[in-house]
């Protein structure tokens, strides 16, 4: 096995107990973007002569005693909305030309203090307004697509090119790319990682999370992101805590919830079937089954779209009369529907998400998680618009992909996708759990029971 291919965890134990150097697992990583990124488009830039330096001083630091803890020369890529200081943050659009960072974010700083090294920044969907990414190929079928927003992260961690990295989540753009990859993704709760100094798409909605090969990696990155930041006002003052889940896989007495409504409509034969086996290995692991309603959900995706346009559109609100050019088509389109809502329908909204979160929040007295497929389909072909399903009914790609997705963002609470196969052409299909605010615990020790009774993944193979 080449050090590229490692986990996280497996490749902080290794670096650790010495036998692995931070520069040779540099290298390998390196060397593994040289050959997979002209076929995969990952990345925005790769930083190569830094990372090698910030490897060497890791190096370093271990050698003398200096361990910063398990994220110690780690390579990591981070998404295009992310600012580092003195790099470019071009959000994956012209709009951004020339823009450079004069600071680190929050999660950023607190990435490097852990001793992560960046190896560079990872292509968004333009400002993460979709859910395609299309400069990024599939990292297991290049003529498909990545998922968005956070494509290039995705396919970043599931190639080799990254051992873990950073997306953004806003209707879904972190567990959208990575159950189309077969990679685990977090969206933790709202407020719980701080988004200083990370481009916004929706700041009621946007939340910053880990991309990983496993559950544990999401557990030991989270540890280092978590944390209240006062100069981001929805950043919650909570405790910080180890997130990483115990090796155990007995679930007995965990109430899981499985939905009789919405989340298995309109969903592809092999993604139910795949998803549907792996809930009954999770009930094989003691849990109990509970069948429960998903509150208000022909209001879903109306609130999604009622929140998020509005508040994009008074974000670009500047840059969209002065440089509307810049813009690709299909974001250009969207911001400009902003202008056609109403004060009224953005506050419609509102009330709908209020009352959605006491609803959910009452569904989830009962239950400790909610089980359900992360997307609907695994990824289409590029330049796929619409899909049509048995009955008829034709959904566009970036409807159905966040159809699922979205219900966490409105709430605010956690959800993890976590792969569950692969569909007869051989793409990944994702299963997702959604639990109580602050209950990243409970997700990442169910999600880590599954793990632990699969076979070990294999990296993609279309690079």
């Amino acid at each position: 096995m080449q050090p590229y291919e490692l986990s996280l965890a497996a490749a902080a134990d290794a670096i650790r107990d010495r036998r692995l150097s931070p520069v040779e697992l540099v290298d390998s990583v390196l060397d593994r973007i040289e050959k997979a990124e002209p076929h995969l488009g990952a990345y925005v830039t790769v930083a190569a002569e830094q990372a090698r330096r910030t490897a060497r001083e890791a190096e370093h630091e271990a050698v003398h005693g200096r361990y910063r803890g398990p994220l110690h020369g780690i390579p990591m890529g981070l998404k295009d909305l992310i600012d580092v200081d003195g790099m470019a943050t071009t959000a994956s659009s012209r709009v951004r030309a020339g823009h450079r960072a004069a600071a680190d974010s929050t999660v950023a700083a607190r990435l490097s203090t852990a001793g992560a090294i960046l190896l560079g920044k990872t292509h968004t969907h333009e400002f993460a307004f979709g859910l395609t990414t299309p400069q990024t190929r599939n990292a297991w079928d290049t003529g498909r697509v990545a998922g968005g927003s956070s494509g290039g992260s995705a396919v970043a961690v599931a190639s080799g090119t990254a051992t873990f990295a950073l997306g953004t989540d806003t209707g879904g753009s972190i567990r959208v790319p990575a159950a189309l990859n077969g990679v685990v993704g977090l969206k933790p709760t709202y407020g719980l990682v701080p988004r200083h100094g990370v481009t916004s798409l929706s700041w009621s909605l946007d939340h910053v999370g880990p991309i990983t090969r496993t559950v544990e990696d999401a557990a030991l990155v989270l540890t280092a992101l978590a944390g209240h930041d006062p100069r981001d006002p929805a950043s919650l003052a909570v405790p910080t805590v180890d997130y990483r889940p115990g090796a155990g896989t007995d679930l007995t007495g965990l109430r899981i919830g499985l939905p009789r409504t919405y989340y298995f409509d309109h969903v592809h034969p092999q993604v139910e079937t795949a998803v549907r086996h792996a809930i009954g290995q999770l009930e094989a692991l003691g849990a109990q089954l509970v069948e429960v309603d998903i509150p208000m959900t022909r209001y879903i995706q109306a609130t999604q779209w009622g929140l998020m346009v509005p508040e994009a559109g008074a974000y670009h609100e500047g840059s969209l009369r002065t440089v509307p050019g810049l813009y690709e088509e299909d974001v250009r389109i969207l911001l400009e529907a902003s202008e056609l809502m109403s004060a009224g329908d953005y506050v419609r909204a509102q009330r709908s998400r209020t009352l959605m979160r006491a609803e959910w929040a009452r569904m989830l007295e009962d239950v400790d998680v909610i089980v359900a497929p992360s997307v609907p389909m695994p990824a289409v072909g590029a330049g796929q618009e619409t899909v049509t399903w048995p009955d008829g009914t034709v959904e566009s790609v970036s409807d159905a992909y966040v159809r699922l997705s979205s219900p966490a963002n409105i709430t605010g609470v956690p959800a993890l996708t976590v792969p569950v196969g692969h569909d007869a052409a051989g793409m990944p299909i994702g299963m997702q759990l959604l639990g109580r605010p602050l209950g990243e615990p409970t997700l990442l020790r169910v999600g880590h029971a599954y793990e632990q009774t699969q076979p070990a993944r294999a990296l993609a193979t279309a690079a």
